[in-house]
C-alpha cells in the first residue's frame, strides 16, 4: 500500500508543479517588467514548487568532450552489454594511446550511477572507463526473475569478462563487498579476466569497526522488521508491476532525515539565490539535488540479503561469505593489486571499515597492497570534489598504472 499511496500523492501533485512552471514562464515573458523584488520572489517560489518531488529516470551523464593529452576528444556513451537489472556503459573516445580499461562499480542504494558523475569525469582523461548502469527495479518485469546479492556479484564478473583480460575495477561504497567477492570468485576459477587492480573506496567491508548511524540502524531491528516495514510492491502501471522492492523514495527520505537541517538550509539558500538572481550559485545547488532526487528502486531480495550478510551477520570479515552455495577463499586473490581509500570524516562508512579488506586479502604480497586515509573529507569527498581530484585520484591513477605495467 505504501508504494501506491506514494504514487497517488505524486500524481496529484503533478498539476500543481505544472501550474508553477507555467506561471514562472509567464513571468519570464514580461521582460524588464518582471524584474522587481516581488516578482523575483514569486518566480523563485514557483521554481521551488516546480522542483518539489522525485524523479525515477536516470539523469544523463552528458559528458560531451574531455581533454586527453593535448586535445579535446569526443566522448560517446555506448552500451557494451545489457542484462535485465543492469547495463555495462562504456564512455568511448578516440585517443592516440592505449589507456587502462577501468570498470567503475556504482552503488545500488537508491540512486542511479550518475551519482558518480564527478568520479567518471576525473577518471576519463587517462582511463578507458566503463560503469555499471543499474536499472530501476520497478521497470524490470517479473519475467526477468529475481536479483539478489549473488546476482550482483555475478553481474560484476560478467562485466569484467566483457571488458576482457587486463582490466581494472574501482568500487565506490556499498559494492566494495561484492567486488571483493567477484575478485575471489574469478581468482578461484583462474578466470583470465580477473582484474589487474582493485580499488575499494569508502565501503562497508567490516561494519563492526567504528559503527556509524547507518550501521546501527541496520542492526537495531530484526530482519522481519525490514521486510515488513521497508519493502513494498510496485503498483500497476509500471513494467515491474507486482515486483517486491525497497523503494528509492524511502531510501532518500532516510538519508535526508540523517542531515535534515543541512538539506533545509540548502533549500532556503536556493530560494534566496533564485530571488537575488544569483544563478551560478543556484545552479550548483540545483545540479546536486537533480541527482540526489533521482531515485531508483532496489529488488527486495538484494536489499534484504545485503542487510543480512553485510550489516547483521558480517559474513565477509568472519570468513563465511558464500557465492552460489560455494565457499569463497579470499587468499586466492594473488594477482589483483589492492588499494583501499577512506575518508577521515566519513559518517556512512567510518575509518577502519574499508581498510579491513587488506587483512582479508592475505594472499597478496605486501607490494600489491596499499591504503590511503584522506584527511578532511566525509563520505562523498572520497570520490567527488576538490580533494578527490587533487589528492585521492593521483593515488588511484598511480595504483592502476603500476598494476598495468
Amino acid at each position: 500500500m505504501i508504494y501506491a499511496a506514494y504514487q497517488a500523492q505524486s500524481d496529484l501533485f503533478d498539476p500543481i508543479r505544472l501550474a508553477a512552471r507555467l506561471s514562472r514562464q509567464m513571468i519570464g515573458t514580461m521582460g524588464g517588467f518582471g524584474d522587481t523584488p516581488l516578482l523575483r520572489n514569486l518566480t523563485a517560489a514557483c521554481e521551488m514548487i516546480e522542483r518539489a518531488g522525485l524523479s525515477h529516470e536516470r539523469p544523463a551523464f552528458d559528458i560531451g568532450t574531455v581533454t586527453s593529452g593535448n586535445r579535446e576528444v569526443e566522448v560517446r556513451e555506448e552500451v557494451a552489454l545489457t542484462l535485465p537489472f543492469g547495463s555495462l556503459l562504456h564512455f568511448a573516445k578516440d585517443v592516440d594511446q592505449k589507456q587502462p580499461r577501468l570498470l567503475v562499480v556504482a552503488p545500488l542504494s537508491g540512486h542511479f550511477a550518475t551519482l558518480l558523475l564527478d568520479t567518471v569525469k576525473t577518471l576519463l582523461p587517462e582511463n578507458d572507463v566503463y560503469i555499471t548502469d543499474w536499472h530501476n527495479a520497478r521497470d524490470v518485469p517479473l519475467s526477468a526473475g529475481g536479483f539478489g546479492f549473488d546476482d550482483y556479484v555475478g553481474h560484476v564478473v560478467r562485466f569484467l569478462e566483457e571488458i576482457g583480460p587486463g582490466g581494472h575495477v574501482l568500487a565506490v561504497c556499498q559494492p566494495c563487498v561484492q567486488v571483493l567477492a567477484a575478485c575471489a570468485v574469478m581468482a578461484q576459477e583462474n578466470n583470465p579476466a580477473q582484474p589487474l587492480s582493485m580499488t575499494l573506496m569508502a565501503g562497508p567491508v567490516d561494519t563492526r569497526i567504528n559503527p556509524t548511524k547507518v550501521n546501527e540502524l541496520a542492526t537495531s531491528k530484526p530482519m522481519e522488521w525490514f521486510e515488513q516495514n521497508l519493502i513494498a510492491t510496485v503498483p500497476p502501471g509500471f513494467k515491474g508491476a507486482g515486483r517486491r522492492v525497497y523503494p528509492g523514495f524511502i531510501q532518500v527520505g532516510a538519508f535526508m532525515a540523517m542531515n535534515l537541517e543541512r538539506h533545509v538550509k540548502a533549500h532556503v539558500g536556493l530560494f534566496e539565490n533564485l530571488a537575488m538572481g544569483e544563478h551560478e550559485k543556484a545552479g550548483t545547488t540545483k545540479t546536486f539535488y537533480d541527482e540526489y532526487f533521482a531515485v531508483l528502486d532496489l529488488a527486495a531480495e538484494f536489499y534484504l540479503e545485503t542487510i543480512d550478510k553485510v550489516f547483521q551477520q558480517h559474513e565477509l570479515p568472519r570468513g563465511v561469505l558464500t557465492y552460489r552455495g560455494g565457499s569463497l577463499d579470499f587468499r586466492a586473490i594473488r594477482r589483483t593489486a589492492l588499494l583501499t581509500v577512506e575518508g577521515e570524516r566519513d559518517d556512512i562508512c567510518a575509518v577502519g571499515q574499508t581498510v579491513a579488506a587488506q587483512d582479508i586479502c592475505s594472499g597478496l604480497r605486501p607490494h600489491l597492497r596499499r591504503h590511503h586515509m584522506q584527511a578532511g573529507v566525509g563520505h562523498y569527498g572520497v570520490f567527488s570534489g576538490r580533494r578527490w581530484k587533487g589528492q585521492v585520484y593521483p593515488l588511484v591513477r598511480n595504483h592502476i598504472l603500476a598494476a598495468d605495467a
